[in-house]
């Protein structure tokens, strides 16, 4: 399970994908990790998370190398396997442990996303699959966080003066927003003359995709260097430290 944990890191697969993908809630996920034989999971769950790693049997875990090639069949199947976008009659979503005033807050979302779906506009999967992607986000970047705030204030939600984060931050932070959308509205910012500025973003992100991708290739040979260097096959419970501190002195050689 170790193996499948890590795995799972390497290429970027969060708990919350892959219960999206298997049809259970996340809890159900850290249940499943924390179980010390795969053959323990229910067999409709096993044979999707082996037709997710592209393996016949959970013996084969432990060959798997993660690869650009691995990791671009991962996602072609995570993002292409619709049956992931239905939650078990098994499973459900536990308010129990949420305070009160969170549990009428994650009610008022689902019900309202729900209402969007059944009115049935053209673009209302799209427009709360990006929400997703934003809300995943909000812990790593910052400025996620920022941008609700000047949509909440331009929208009339809140107080202009209010800074729930860092408020210098906020502040420079909605004054360009501010100038930006100014500039939007105003008709002067042509499609013809930002090309250039979207190219570079374009660019910008390819590049942060190449480094995730060379980093997780760079991670991968220098286990697989650290295993043959140490004698051991595999990494466990019992060599993990050992492992992960030969990788380091590894990586620390290029330096």
């Amino acid at each position: 399970m170790d193996k499948l944990n890590e795995i799972l890191q390497e290429v970027g697969i969060s708990k919350v994908k892959l219960a999206k993908y298997l049809g259970v809630s996340r809890q159900m996920i850290y249940n499943y990790l924390e179980m010390n034989d795969i053959s323990k999971w229910p067999k409709d769950k096993k044979m999707k998370l082996f037709n997710l790693l592209d393996i016949k049997e959970a013996s084969e875990i432990n060959d798997i190398k993660v690869d650009t090639e691995f990791i671009n069949k991962v996602d072609q199947v995570l993002n292409g396997d619709c049956s992931n976008l239905f939650v078990s009659h098994n499973e459900s979503i536990e308010f129990k442990e949420l305070k009160p005033r969170e549990q009428e807050l994650l009610n008022d979302i689902i019900f309202m996303i729900k209402e969007r779906f059944i009115e049935g506009t053209n673009d209302a999967y799209v427009t709360y699959k990006y929400l997703l992607n934003f809300i995943q986000g909000l812990e790593n970047v910052k400025e996620l966080k920022y941008m609700m705030g000047y949509i909440d204030k331009l929208l009339g939600f809140i107080n202009p003066d209010e800074y729930a984060f860092n408020e210098e931050e906020q502040f420079i932070f909605e004054s360009i927003m501010h100038s930006a959308m100014v500039l939007y509205r105003s008709g002067g910012a042509s499609k013809t003359k930002l090309a250039e500025q979207h190219k570079k973003f374009v660019a910008e992100i390819e590049h942060k995709k190449e480094e995730k991708l060379g980093r997780t290739e760079e991670i991968n040979t220098a286990k697989v260097q650290a295993l043959h260097e140490l004698g051991y096959n595999e990494i466990t419970r019992e060599n993990a430290s050992e492992v992960l501190a030969k990788i380091a002195e590894i990586q620390s050689r290029d330096v």
